[in-house]
C-alpha cells in the first residue's frame, strides 16, 4: 500500500467529506493553514500502534505550529470491533503520558458504527473513513472553537439529519470517491 496514495484519499476525505460537508466546523481553518499533520503507519498490531501513536503524541507536544494529527493505520484494526476495544488502550496511554486533558483521540474508521445503530445507518458516515484513522487533538484547541462556535451542541444532531438526508447510497459513493481517488460524487 502506497503511503501517498493512503495520504491523498484521506486529505480528499477531509476535503470533500469532513470540511465540504461541514461535519466539523473547526476543520476548515486547520486545513487552510496547513496545520493537520496527515501521516501513516505500517503497524499490523496493536503494540506497534500503540508505539507510532506515543510518538505522535510526543511529537505534537514538540510541535506546536501542528495543530492535530490524522495517524492513519491501513494495517492495523481493520476491523471495526478490535478498533472499538483499542479505543481504551489509546485512553490509557494518554493517562499513562500524563497527556489526558491535554489531548483527545477522536476515531474514525471504513466500519464505524455508533451504539444503538444498524451497521447500514446513515448517521455512522458521520465517523466513517476511508482507513481507520486515530485523530489526535489538542483539548485547548478543542476548547477555544467550541467557545468560538454557536450551538456547538447541535453540530451532531444536524450531522445525523445531513446523513440521513443524503442516503446511504450517496454516502457510500463519496467515500468510495475518496478512495477511488475520483472526484467526489
Amino acid at each position: 500500500m502506497n503511503d501517498d496514495a493512503v495520504i491523498a484519499s484521506v486529505r480528499q476525505w477531509v476535503e470533500s467529506f469532513v470540511v465540504g460537508l461541514n461535519l466539523c466546523p473547526f476543520a476548515k481553518r486547520e486545513l487552510l493553514q496547513g496545520s493537520i499533520r496527515f501521516v501513516t503507519t505500517r503497524a499490523s498490531t496493536e503494540e506497534e500502534l500503540l508505539v507510532v501513536l506515543r510518538y505522535e503524541l510526543e511529537l505534537l507536544g514538540r510541535e506546536p505550529s501542528m495543530e492535530t494529527t490524522l495517524l492513519i493505520h491501513p494495517a492495523a484494526l481493520p476491523r471495526f470491533q478490535h478498533y472499538n476495544q483499542f479505543l481504551g488502550y489509546a485512553d490509557e496511554l494518554l493517562v499513562q503520558l500524563e497527556m489526558e486533558g491535554v489531548y483527545q483521540i477522536a476515531s474514525f474508521h471504513p466500519e464505524y458504527q455508533f451504539e444503538g445503530t444498524d451497521p447500514d445507518d446513515a448517521e455512522n458516515y458521520t465517523n466513517r473513513s476511508p482507513y481507520p484513522i486515530l485523530h489526535l487533538l489538542r483539548e485547548e484547541s478543542l476548547e477555544r472553537g467550541i467557545d468560538e462556535f454557536e450551538d456547538v451542541g447541535q453540530i451532531p444532531a444536524r450531522n445525523i439529519e445531513l446523513m440521513n438526508r443524503l442516503g446511504v447510497e450517496k454516502l457510500k459513493a463519496m467515500l468510495q470517491a475518496t478512495v477511488d481517488g475520483s472526484p467526489p460524487a
